[in-house]
């Protein structure tokens, strides 16, 4: 038990240490104006670097990262047929199966698909 505390004691001790450390550093890097403008090979930048970029692209990109995490998860489903039964399994893919129509129909209603106004 006293090995374990103080292991416990001393990775604490070194991650405020490092915390401690890191923080004293970046303060001289805070105040380089050079460092926190953005690099277009050493002139001054021609135009804002924040480009703003269309609300649609986004909410599209999400759309789609949402519906490829959703193909992740039902493909091990098929693998499951086998192993559980098939009133369960069945009740479980028309479950998830309704969720995924569910949310579809509400970005539908909400005009979240239409890509021109």
């Amino acid at each position: 038990m006293y090995m374990v505390m103080m292991s416990a004691i001393l990775s604490m001790m070194i991650a405020i240490l490092l915390i401690v450390v890191c923080s004293v550093i970046s303060k001289k890097s805070i105040l380089d104006r050079e460092k926190s403008s953005p690099f277009e090979c050493g002139f001054d930048p021609k135009s804002s670097s924040r480009m703003p970029f269309s609300i649609q692209f986004f909410l599209i990109a999400v759309l789609f990262l949402i519906f490829d995490i959703e193909i992740v998860i039902i493909l091990p489903m098929i693998l499951t047929l086998k192993t559980s039964a098939t009133s369960t399994w069945i009740l479980t893919m028309m479950l998830f199966t309704f969720i995924l129509i569910a949310g579809l129909f509400h970005e539908w209603n909400n005009g979240m698909l239409e890509w021109a106004n």
